[in-house]
């Protein structure tokens, strides 16, 4: 790893540290909080831990942009770099828009989380960062999908392939969380496993987007792990989202991210049956215990991979995520056996 990679990732590291330290205050004054429901007492804790995330993963790819640009005269494929940042800020502004409506919901009596965007409204504006990656034709019209192999889109590439990409992927990751760590540990196995991949790859710009988060993701994970100072939120599984469908792009290795993918394509499919049987989409969250355990509110059914962990066995907050991360590093692990 060169240290025009290994440098942006420190800046990030640094700046999301600092910049996560002042969010929680921050968001503690101006009553940017949440119930942490899987606490005793249910505290109120800050949330949108995307906001200091996004300002150290832009830090970090400006470093980059500057390193290039001023020190080895090098401003070739840049203008994919400045799309991907464009299109990361919009769906983090989205993903803002969402946690500022902190309206509790409840249904049947269980906190389910916060009101937020409607949920036509989420589609619709992250679809808005597509247009970056589209004006400059980002990423290449051929494509791997599964079974066919690869494929030839030409204009369907830019106009439907990375709006789906931008699209599905930010709001699959935003359908798997609510535990403490969750969401930042997952991210944390899938942007190292997919840095390293496009490392081997020969897909810089994509390797630096990936390692970028993964040190922002590392700054975040001493205040996000449990018991947790400040809440994901949506502004930054939104984020991530977009990181994946970005990186994707740019880095031309739609193939990885897809089998990276997996956990959340299962989630987004658990989620729609749920809606199916209850007529609302089912919570990620649980019950806690006397013991310190988390138990689901769903019985036997299974509407998520948290309800699968939850059924089987008395797992407190920590391991529910920590079993969730190993499940995420076996299928990250996926695009380096050459699976498909």
């Amino acid at each position: 790893m060169t240290y025009t990679i290994i440098v942006p990732a420190i800046v990030s590291l640094i700046v999301t540290y600092i910049a996560t330290d002042f969010a929680i205050k921050y968001f503690k004054f101006v009553k940017l909080v949440t119930t942490d429901v899987h606490k005793v007492g249910k505290p109120l804790v800050p949330y949108s831990a995307g906001v200091p995330l996004m300002v150290g993963l832009a830090s970090g790819l400006l470093v980059y942009i500057f390193m290039n640009v001023f020190v080895f005269g090098n401003a070739t494929s840049l203008a994919s770099l400045f799309a991907a940042i464009t299109s990361i800020f919009i769906i983090a502004f989205v993903g803002l828009l969402d946690d500022l409506n902190s309206v509790q919901v409840k249904v049947r009596g269980f906190i389910e989380g916060k009101k937020g965007l409607k949920r036509w409204q989420k589609p619709f504006l992250t679809l808005l960062a597509a247009f970056p990656l589209m004006a400059i034709m980002a990423g290449t019209t051929s494509v791997f999908l599964p079974v066919v192999g690869n494929v030839e889109l030409g204009l369907l590439y830019p106009f439907l392939v990375v709006p789906l990409a931008i699209v599905i992927a930010s709001n699959a990751v935003n359908m798997l969380g609510g535990f403490n760590g969750l969401e930042v540990g997952m991210g944390l196995v899938y942007t190292f496993s997919l840095g390293l991949f496009a490392l081997l790859n020969s897909s810089e710009l994509a390797a630096v987007l990936f390692f970028t988060g993964f040190a922002a993701l590392m700054a975040i994970s001493r205040f996000n792990f449990p018991p947790a100072k400040i809440l994901s939120g949506d502004s930054l599984t939104y984020v991530l989202g977009a990181i994946l469908a970005v990186g994707a792009i740019i880095g031309n290795m739609e193939k990885a991210v897809l089998l990276t993918m997996i956990p959340f394509i299962v989630q987004a499919a658990l989620k729609f049956w749920s809606h199916r049987r209850t007529g609302h989409f089912a919570s990620d969250l649980g019950m806690l215990q006397k013991d310190g355990t988390i138990s689901s509110r769903y019985g036997d059914r299974i509407y998520s991979w948290t309800h699968l962990i939850m059924k089987s066995g008395r797992f407190n907050e920590i391991k529910i995520v920590l079993i969730m991360m190993a499940v995420q590093a076996v299928f990250s692990a996926l695009p380096f056996l050459g699976v498909f």
